[in-house]
């Protein structure tokens, strides 16, 4: 069955793309002729660089979709495939500006390492700077349309960025391969249930850290509130930290044994990294919120009428409560704003 559905989608564009040829020659030929009625150069002219425009068109498309010829992969360093494969990934991969032997010309294996540890600092430090706006999207905009669209693009912008740092020229094909790779490493894209736990563990940790209690204002009223939010950024930015190590590790992939290693050690790393994230936004997600509560309650406090001549004891009771709350309140506001 889907022998026949592939051998039947390419009869199909083959026919779409022939009728396309055909109808786009005839329009032209029959506009050289006005041409040429106009002027007998006119429509060769016409001809001749409309020909141009096509085999312009033409050329750019097919090294747009071209896949770039590379070595096989050796099995390991030892592999014959090796010195070849090297030699290919040294020309295609750019020069960083830091590496210590930049203007040398003979570059082995040792001067390639060097030159990619100096591009995954690089690719590592993307990946956190968008993993971190990945965190307040999933806690704020979880759930929304908005929030889902935001954070996919958000994972297509990390490996895209990335694959550019690895790649002095960029290929749509083989980005595409790139992007489909990442996704099959990622959680849930082939589900395993027996997986899901070794996922699991760093998003709760991260989010049930030591320190989180510290930070959650109003006691146990609002800590579900929070730790809603803090999963939800939680999850997110773990998704983008482990898309774009993943991307890392396949962009810097030299032998087949690092491919069986390439799913373990970056959910290793990405658990580090979603640590560190998660210790650096959690305060600020925590005082934002902390005041925006404390602000709303002023709000619905001065709600409250004061007790006129005719009210009773509770009108009076009450009127007094609020009036003392929002003091309390305000004071709060004051000192956390003169500590920050």
């Amino acid at each position: 069955m889907k022998r026949k559905a592939i051998l039947f989608l390419y009869a199909a564009l083959f026919v779409a793309i022939l009728l396309a040829v055909t109808v786009l020659v005839n329009q032209l030929h029959a506009l050289a002729l006005l041409l040429g009625s106009l002027h007998p150069v006119a429509g060769a002219l016409f001809l001749l660089l409309s020909a141009a425009l096509l085999l312009s068109a033409l050329y750019h498309g097919v090294r747009l979709f071209a896949l770039p010829k590379k070595p096989e992969l050796p099995a390991d360093e030892k592999s014959k495939e090796m010195a070849a494969y090297i030699t290919s990934l040294e020309k295609e991969m750019p020069v960083h500006p830091r590496h210590p032997e930049a203007a040398i010309k003979e570059r082995d294996i040792r001067w390639v390492r060097t030159n990619l540890k100096f591009l995954e600092v690089d690719s590592l430090n993307t990946t956190k700077q968008i993993a971190t706006k990945n965190f307040f999207v999933g806690a704020f905009a979880q759930n929304t349309s908005y929030g889902t669209t935001t954070s996919l693009a958000n994972i297509l912008k990390v490996v895209w960025n990335i694959y550019t740092i690895h790649h002095r020229e960029q290929h749509l094909r083989e980005f595409l391969k790139l992007l489909r790779s990442v996704y099959g490493c990622l959680p849930l894209s082939d589900f395993k249930k027996e997986d899901i736990p070794a996922h699991i563990k760093p998003i709760i940790q991260s989010s049930f850290s030591n320190t989180l209690s510290s930070l959650l204002p109003g006691g146990n009223l609002l800590t579900p509130f929070f730790m809603n939010l803090f999963l939800a950024g939680s999850t997110n930015t773990y998704l983008t930290c482990l898309a774009g190590i993943i991307t890392t590790r396949h962009c810097q992939m030299m032998t087949r044994e690092d491919e069986k290693e390439i799913i373990q050690q970056s959910m290793f790393e990405a658990s580090f990294m979603l640590k560190e994230i998660v210790r650096e936004c959690n305060p600020v997600l925590s005082v934002t919120i902390s005041q925006s509560v404390k602000k709303a309650g002023i709000e619905s406090l001065d709600t409250v009428q004061p007790p006129s001549a005719g009210s009773g004891l509770a009108q009076e009771i009450v009127s007094h409560l609020a009036s003392s709350l929002k003091n309390i309140i305000r004071e709060n506001i004051s000192t956390e704003k003169h500590e920050e």
